[in-house]
């Protein structure tokens, strides 16, 4: 729960980054190990503190983010910087660029070729691949359940900000559709991990040594991820 005032409403907690102050709002959670910050798409710095921690501890971490917090949001303003002739976006585990002509954009090898017929070309293009993903992923799924052994309740494909994927206990998958950009074998490794928790609901060693059992490239897709996925979510 948010920290509160005797009067009900939350404390402002000031930082100073870049030589201005900055309110962080704070979260205490019970289940959290340690300080957890981040930059909301308002620009504002979310800080998740450990039941047990020290607040003022926490808001002297923040300040010592400074330049990670640059950082994001610079990547953030690029997020939602418009697409045009020359952008260049991850496609199925490659750097592309769009080429914007005659109502069209043409991307990738195979060329996929999608009308355009407006100035919005980020959003044709992502439309495009949601509903790329939403026909492919879910077959992957059912491929790689048969695989291992298990049982997909469900699969969804859905427009995710900040987790690639998760698995409810009865098995049903929830997808980001922007797997579609990944490296095919790191898309499978998310999927794998996500159907690992109906065997080991944790992240426990017994957890990674169910993942490495299905997936031994896991520690490669996971080096793709801390490395690229930024640039994608």
């Amino acid at each position: 729960m948010f920290l509160r005032t005797a009067g009900g409403r939350r404390p402002p907690r000031l930082v100073t980054i870049d030589g201005r102050l900055v309110e962080v709002a704070v979260r205490r959670h019970t289940g959290a190990r340690r300080y957890t910050l981040r930059v909301a798409p308002n620009d504002q710095l979310r800080l998740t503190v450990p039941r047990w921690a020290s607040i003022a501890e926490g808001l002297r971490f923040v300040e010592r983010q400074a330049d990670w917090i640059r950082r994001e949001r610079e990547r953030q303003a690029d997020r939602r910087a418009p697409w045009g002739h020359g952008t260049i976006i991850w496609y199925r585990g490659e750097r592309v660029t769009l080429d914007v002509r005659d109502g069209g954009v043409s991307f990738g090898a195979p060329v996929v070729s999608v009308s355009a017929d407006g100035p919005d070309v980020r959003s044709v293009v992502e439309t495009h691949l949601r509903a790329m993903a939403a026909s492919e992923l879910p077959r992957r799924c059912l491929e790689l359940a048969r695989q291992v052994g298990l049982t997909a309740a469900s699969v969804r494909v859905r427009n995710q900000q900040s987790r690639w994927g998760a698995c409810s206990a009865r098995g049903a998958l929830t997808l980001n559709w922007r797997l579609i950009q990944m490296p095919a074998f790191v898309s499978d490794y998310v999927i794998l991990h996500e159907f690992m928790h109906l065997r080991q609901p944790n992240h426990s060693r017994r957890f990674w040594r169910e993942v490495a059992l299905v997936c031994p490239a896991w520690r490669d897709a996971e080096r793709w991820l801390r490395k690229w996925g930024k640039t994608i979510l």
